[in-house]
């Protein structure tokens, strides 16, 4: 159970008609369970589109322009199957954080039947989100996007079109270290491929021997069978293959930075126990926190296995929430402004009818 420091409420709006509880009149056609998640924003959806259609055409650069042309088939066969395999399970742990439930609360909970169920003590309140009218548990926050509570929310990415959020941010983690991971293995065969095929047939001897072999293999070309053909670093011509393989590379730069920074940010939340939001709005409230690896094992599903690094592993089944994560506890804080908070408010509540459900 949560501690609320009393200056909290100095942020609550506490409006008569988002206080009535019979006003939240649960959906008349619940989903059941099991039903796919899935966001229709339109921005979400074209983000997620682009994100696929950038990953196919990694595939295509480094499988037709750089692996298939080779004549080193060792070469093109291991990292061929380790780009296909990162790339796969990238896009994997894509759909998995996209369809995902992220942790939303139930829509229109927020009735007078369900508050009397609580049985709220003297002290206890319960917070209502006037937007979709649900009793807000700890640490849950209302997404614009999907237009839910979502327990735990990191925050709504757009490239995945779903929030991060308790159930789905080992998916979010994946992918973004999966993406790292290609996009850097990426960069590396390029750089490869850019110094053979400079040296070997992207200099002025690729033409000359082209237009020479036309006409007549010269005895020269005779004494040197082994030698490079234009064919063995591309199937295209070097100018194309050149645009080809700047275009993957500054892709493979740019998505290298965003995923590796978006990695760390999300290790780091896991490990501090700590959401992006609550980071941001700097809400120091007096809670308990889980330990780093605790909080690691929790979000990965168990104890240190393969099944962290599979996207397709489901996570333990979350336990439904308990009457005492609905409520919240009031107290007093040390320092002589918030004591006077504290009383001015437990006066101001002695004034009114007792409220037990705060907009927030």
């Amino acid at each position: 159970m949560m501690l609320i420091p009393a200056h909290h409420f100095r942020d609550i709006e506490r409006k008569p008609e988002y206080l009535q509880p019979e006003k939240c009149v649960p959906p008349p056609h619940p989903s059941p369970v099991g039903t796919m998640w899935f966001i229709r924003d339109g921005c979400g959806i074209a983000c997620a589109v682009v994100t696929w259609f950038l990953v196919l055409y990694a595939e295509f650069v480094v499988l037709f322009v750089m692996l298939i042309p080779s004549r080193d088939y060792v070469y093109s066969i291991i990292n061929g199957i380790m780009f296909n395999l990162l790339a796969f399970l990238a896009l994997a742990s894509h759909c998995r954080a996209m369809l995902t439930d992220p942790g939303a609360v139930p829509k229109g909970n927020a009735t007078k039947e369900f508050i009397e169920s609580l049985q709220l003590k003297p002290g206890q309140v319960v917070y209502k989100c006037p937007k979709c009218c649900s009793i807000k548990p700890d640490r849950a926050h209302h997404c614009s996007v999907c237009k839910r509570c979502i327990r735990k929310m990191d925050h709504h990415c757009p490239w995945v079109n779903n929030c991060v959020g308790e159930n789905n941010q080992k998916y979010f983690v994946l992918f973004t270290m999966y993406i790292a991971l290609i996009s850097l293995h990426a960069l590396i065969m390029v750089g490869f491929h850019f110094l053979h095929c400079f040296e070997e047939d992207w200099t002025t001897h690729g033409p000359i021997r082209e237009e020479t072999a036309g006409a007549q293999i010269s005895l020269h070309e005779k004494k040197q069978p082994l030698e490079v053909s234009s064919t063995e670093c591309s199937s295209f011509s070097p100018p194309t293959t050149v645009i080809l393989l700047i275009l993957l590379c500054f892709e493979g730069l740019l998505f290298l930075i965003f995923t590796s920074v978006m990695f760390g940010t999300q290790v780091h939340s896991i490990c501090t126990d700590e959401t992006g939001i609550e980071r941001l709005k700097r809400k120091h409230q007096p809670r308990e926190r889980t330990s780093s690896w605790k909080s690691v094992k929790e979000t990965f599903g168990g104890d240190f296995s393969l099944n962290w690094f599979n996207p397709f592993s489901g996570l333990r089944h979350p336990k439904p929430l308990s009457d005492s994560d609905w409520v919240r506890q009031v107290a007093s804080l040390s320092d002589t402004e918030n004591t006077e908070t504290t009383e001015e408010h437990s006066e101001q509540r002695k004034d009114e009818d007792s409220v037990e459900v705060i907009d927030e």
